[in-house]
């Protein structure tokens, strides 16, 4: 009985030593990745994800009912349904801009290697080392991912972070190109753009955050706090617009409070949110005629977005259904099979034409083609669906999946207090 016990008790004691030793960040990190890596690739040679396709099957009404969610959309007061979306400021003529440098950098950065899965929270804390901010990625993944399996991390949770959790502003703007980011680095801001990624060792396609913090026209390079290649990194102006594209050319720009008009005549007319996502719809319609391939498909997926925020949802969810139909044609080996992780414009589209059973077949694909299905953004438009189709159990499912990848996750909880349960 004795022996038996110190047995116990020397198990019981290794055990509380691996449990805290998982806890210790350093090795928490390289066991978290490496289990990771391991459950992604089983799952994916059993069901190679680049093999599911999702296939529309229900067609866009040409009376879409327009009501609206509390779900993040522009901050702007929406157009109300049957009102004409024409309020977009006409462009006046303005003087002419000065001349940008040929080269600009910045510095001040501090650097910052991602830990697992931790791309977002660690850009945004090197965005914010140039202001003098003493955080680091930790401090932000507390806030922008409860859950640190959590595989996405949006802009405007991004810009959430800034405004409520430290004494900066931020500003998050779609359509960006070349000469706005060096206007404003040149003008002392670096900007953090999110783009496509692909690497050595990954499996496919994924998305990606950058610092942009210098450039140089002489070599036709941009210079970026990379969080996974390392800090300058160089990258060509060529390869930044093919990453970029891919998500809808989006920027997001860090600033003191005393600086905010510097920044919103800098923006001019793109301060304004929907001139903002008028003028990124013609320049993705633009696209739409120029591209092929995997390019075309970024371009028609721009195109669905900007227009979900113009809330033209039949509109959008025609241009998303192209986009679809093009993803196809793409060569396996290329298919941005995580598209949804990161953008879910097609759930608002879907969502307001009433197309809720391409809703459910769309983040069902989604969902099923992941390692880890731990997606708060398909579980609840994936709820909100099968709620208008009746299924009130599954719906109640879905919100409470969506929590357990998202705590606290606002969407979900306000569907929930609306049936009477309590998460």
């Amino acid at each position: 009985m004795r022996k038996f016990l110190l047995v116990f008790a020397l198990i019981f004691a290794a055990g509380s030593l691996l449990a805290l030793a998982y806890r210790w960040p350093p090795l928490h990190d390289r066991l978290v990745y490496r289990l990771d890596r391991l459950q992604a690739s089983i799952k994916y040679a059993i069901s190679p994800p680049e093999q599911a396709v999702f296939v529309p099957k229900e067609s866009t009404p040409l009376t879409p009912t327009a009501t609206f969610t509390p779900f993040p959309l522009p901050t702007e007061t929406p157009t109300p349904p049957g009102a004409t979306a024409t309020s977009v400021p006409s462009p006046t003529p303005t003087i002419t801009p000065t001349p940008l440098p040929p080269q600009a950098m910045l510095e001040g950065f501090r650097h910052e290697f991602q830990t697992w899965n931790n791309c977002g929270p660690a850009n945004l804390s090197m965005g914010l080392s140039y202001w003098g901010w003493q955080g680091n990625q930790r401090d932000t993944a507390a806030f922008l991912k409860p859950n640190e399996r959590d595989k996405n991390v949006m802009p405007y949770e991004m810009e959430a972070f800034v405004d409520e959790e430290t004494d900066l502003n931020a500003i998050v703007r779609v359509g960006g190109d070349l000469d706005t980011l060096k206007a404003f680095i040149s003008a002392g801001f670096p900007v953090l753009v999110e783009k496509g990624f692909e690497g050595v060792g990954f499996d496919g396609w994924m998305g990606h955050y950058e610092v942009i913090n210098g450039y140089d026209d002489a070599k036709g390079v941009v210079y970026a706090q990379d969080s996974y290649k390392g800090p300058n990194l160089e990258v060509s102006y060529e390869d930044l617009i093919e990453q970029w594209r891919a998500f809808n050319y989006t920027y997001l720009v860090i600033y003191s409070p005393e600086r905010e008009a510097q920044v919103m005549d800098m923006l001019g007319l793109q301060a304004n949110d929907r001139f903002n996502y008028h003028t990124a719809e013609q320049k993705a319609r633009q696209e739409v005629q120029a591209l092929t391939g995997r390019d075309l498909f970024f371009a028609l997926y721009n195109q669905g977005s900007n227009l979900v925020h113009l809330q033209d949802y039949a509109a959008a969810a025609t241009a998303y259904d192209a986009a679809f139909a093009n993803y196809a044609s793409i060569p396996e080996a290329e298919r941005p099979w995580r598209m949804l992780w990161y953008q879910t414009g097609p759930y608002f589209a879907y969502y307001f034409t009433q197309r809720y059973q391409d809703l459910i077949d769309l983040a069902t694909t989604t969902l099923d083609a992941m390692s880890e299905p731990i997606l708060e953004e398909s579980y609840y438009w994936r709820g909100r669906a099968r709620l208008a189709l009746g299924d009130r159990e599954g719906a109640i499912e879905d919100f409470q999946q969506s929590l357990e990848a998202h705590p606290d996750f606002t969407p979900s909880l306000e569907q929930l207090g609306q049936l009477g349960i309590k998460p």
